[in-house]
Formats: C-alpha cells, sequence, structure tokens
C-alpha cells in the first residue's frame, strides 16, 4: 500500500505540472508544449535512473519519480493524439517531423539525463 501512495503522490504532482505547463499559450501551428512536456520527462527519467543506477535510492522515491511523477507528466496519449490529428487535418509533414521530433529529442533525453546523473555522481 505504501508504495501505491508512494506513486500515486508522484502521479499528482506529475499530473498538475503537466497541466500547468499546458495552460502556456503559444500561437502556433505545431504542439510544442507537448513536445516539451515529453522530452523534458524523458531527461528527468533518465536522470533518476542515472542516480538510481550510481547511487542507492530507496525505492519508493525511485516509485514517486519514475512510475508516479514522469508518468502523470508525460504525455505520450496525448502526443499521439496531437500526431494522428496533423495528420487527419492533412499535415502530414508537421506530423511527421513531430513524431520524428519527439522520437528522437526524447531518447537522447533519458540519454542526457544519465549523463547528467553519472557525471553529479562521479
Amino acid at each position: 500500500m505504501e508504495k501505491i501512495l508512494f506513486v500515486a503522490l508522484g502521479g499528482a504532482a506529475g499530473a498538475v505540472c503537466r497541466y500547468l505547463l499546458g495552460l502556456i499559450n503559444i500561437r502556433i501551428d505545431f504542439p510544442v508544449i507537448t513536445l516539451a512536456i515529453n522530452l523534458i520527462g524523458a531527461v528527468i527519467i533518465g536522470f533518476v535512473t542515472g542516480v538510481a543506477a550510481e547511487k542507492s535510492i530507496h525505492t519508493n522515491i525511485t516509485l514517486l519519480l519514475k512510475t508516479g511523477f514522469c508518468g502523470g507528466f508525460t504525455t505520450f496519449s496525448t502526443f499521439s493524439l496531437e500526431t494522428l490529428t496533423l495528420f487527419e487535418n492533412g499535415k502530414a509533414f508537421a506530423g511527421s517531423i513531430y513524431g520524428i521530433l519527439s522520437l528522437v529529442l526524447c531518447v537522447a533525453g533519458v540519454w542526457l539525463g544519465q549523463y547528467w546523473a553519472k557525471a553529479l555522481l562521479s
């Protein structure tokens, strides 16, 4: 039950942060906020896994940050919907660029987070 509480607390915090960032009004026809949220989440989850690989972190803290916060914060389902919507609205180029950027940048973000964790802890 304790682990569930930590996941729930992290998920709530992540969801609130995601909501607040989503309130930023950017007037372009491209889901830049979702892209930024997914990139930030990728860096955070990379950092947490990097720290956990180098140092002993309590399981509850890892659950709070990785499963809870990052799960509530990142927006892969929203990303998927926005990509499909771009294609359905005849914006195949924008949909393709968005999908590619999301994949490449977020994988790079995980790597960067792990790199920073290792550099800070070495």
